[in-house]
């Protein structure tokens, strides 16, 4: 990570080049880019949301995680409400700082670039604990996120015209190393 600074990221001047990242780290459609910048933007204007980015030395992004303080009234909440209910995590949806995105370009992964975005957004958390929704499959970002002491809190979650489940994630904060 020598030649990546991870700092504070002005994430509505830089959408386009944060989707970018994400829709190479994640495979998006020029038509699913489009329909997350508008819900990007949206998201940035919800209280305590904010982002940090990962850049080169000529200030290329190449990663960026962004979140938020948990609203029981946001979408994502109302869709994995009901899943939490059922594995008696519910509670989780209080009082948790939630990772909505977060994303490295696969040319810069496994240099610690997303370890240090997740854990540098959550230091800065004033709620005790973190969620976040990933691809209920077994990945690399499965993998580190359990390293982080993130835990399954439900499976098998599915969210409309997402082609796949996910699971919803909780961890205590801080985050372990």
């Amino acid at each position: 990570m020598d030649d990546i600074a991870v700092g504070p990221l002005d994430l509505a001047a830089r959408v386009d080049d944060a989707l970018a990242v994400q829709a190479v780290a994640f495979g998006l459609s020029a038509e699913e880019v489009g329909v997350r910048r508008h819900i990007v933007l949206r998201h940035l204007t919800c209280p305590g949301a904010r982002a940090l980015g990962a850049t080169t030395g000529d200030g290329r992004l190449v990663g960026f995680v962004y979140g938020m303080p948990n609203d029981r009234a946001h979408w994502w909440s109302t869709i994995v409400e009901p899943y939490l209910r059922a594995t008696g995590y519910e509670n989780w949806l209080d009082d948790s700082f939630v990772i909505t995105e977060l994303h490295v370009h696969p040319a810069f992964q496994n240099r610690r670039i997303g370890r240090t975005l997740i854990t540098s957004i959550t230091a800065d958390a004033d709620e005790p604990r973190s969620i976040l929704s990933a691809v209920d499959r077994e990945s690399p970002a499965r993998a580190l996120y359990r390293k982080l002491g993130y835990q399954d809190l439900a499976r098998q979650v599915h969210f409309p015209s997402a082609p796949m489940p996910y699971a919803v994630m909780g961890a205590k904060l801080p985050l372990l190393g």
